[in-house]
């Protein structure tokens, strides 16, 4: 039992990786809008090396959980039939994409049309590598990550965190469009996402096997997932009240939020890990 901590190398990977792509979807559609101004195109792809050392510092800790790079080439070896082998390969597709775009739109070698090009499949390729995720941890044999909680928990991590992320970036951008829509997904993310913590809180206490309970896995569940909401409350409020007073947010303030909201996903998919079942037979209801 626990908080799931131990699998810290996992959830800084999936977390901050999940984050990248959101990011990448916000900072791309700011470069669409920006089509008419090609130096704000080229402040926000500059702006844009922050999401690829955040994904450079996920793949490094996935790195730690697997023990070895040479392990990490290995899985790949299964790719098509394993969901760890098609999670890297997608993720390595995602990151090399992303990043070797990134420096040649940077160098200026890329027309504006094939930066679009790069743009679309990189976001793409980071809703691919989500959704690979979520696909390692579908084990039958594992009850309590074998629901459509995980999938959605980690499509919501995408929403709260990745606007965010995109916001801050772009504000150091200079960048002065509208975000209040993509505010509001970040809202309604939030709701969601605590309507499928109450709901999955309430499913633990159907999922036992021969020896355990799913509810005793994280005796704290309740008590951490308030804290986990307020953290997003709190990181989300960075940037929602400027806002709401029409003024234009802060880049500190907007990177505090995004902080804020990583720790509390962090603590989210602490819960996640610490409620893998380690036993094989295990039923529902």
């Amino acid at each position: 039992m626990g908080n799931g901590w131990h699998e810290w190398p996992l959830v800084l990977f999936t977390v901050l990786g999940q984050c990248v792509v959101g990011g990448v979807i916000v900072t791309g559609c700011a470069w669409f809008a920006s089509r008419r101004n090609s130096e704000q195109q080229q402040r926000i792809v500059r702006a844009m090396f922050f999401l690829w050392l955040l994904m450079g510092i996920g793949f490094v800790a996935s790195m730690l959980h697997l023990g070895s790079p040479l392990r990490a080439f290995n899985s790949l070896n299964r790719i098509g039939a394993s969901g760890l082998s098609n999670e890297i390969a997608a993720g390595s597709l995602f990151f090399a994409l992303g990043g070797i775009g990134w420096l040649l739109a940077l160098s200026g070698r890329l027309p504006a049309a094939l930066v679009k090009l790069w743009l679309l499949l990189t976001m793409l390729a980071g809703l691919g590598f989500v959704w690979a995720m979520t696909r390692v941890y579908q084990i039958i044999t594992v009850p309590t990550w074998h629901t459509g909680y995980t999938t959605l928990g980690f499509f919501m991590t995408v929403l709260l965190g990745g606007p965010l992320l995109g916001a801050a970036l772009l504000s150091g951008a200079r960048y002065r469009g509208t975000s209040r829509r993509f505010a509001l997904l970040s809202v309604l993310a939030l709701l969601v996402s605590a309507g499928a913590a109450l709901m999955q809180g309430v499913s633990l206490g159907a999922i036992h096997s021969s020896v355990q309970q799913a509810s005793a896995l994280v005796p704290d569940y309740a008590t951490l997932q308030l804290w986990r909401f307020g953290l997003l409350i709190l990181g989300l409020a960075c940037w929602l009240v400027p806002l709401m007073r029409r003024s234009a947010p802060r880049t500190l303030t907007l990177a505090s939020g995004f902080m804020l909201v990583v720790a509390a996903e962090v603590i989210g998919r602490g819960l996640f890990y610490g409620l893998h079942m380690t036993v094989g037979m295990a039923v529902a209801g």
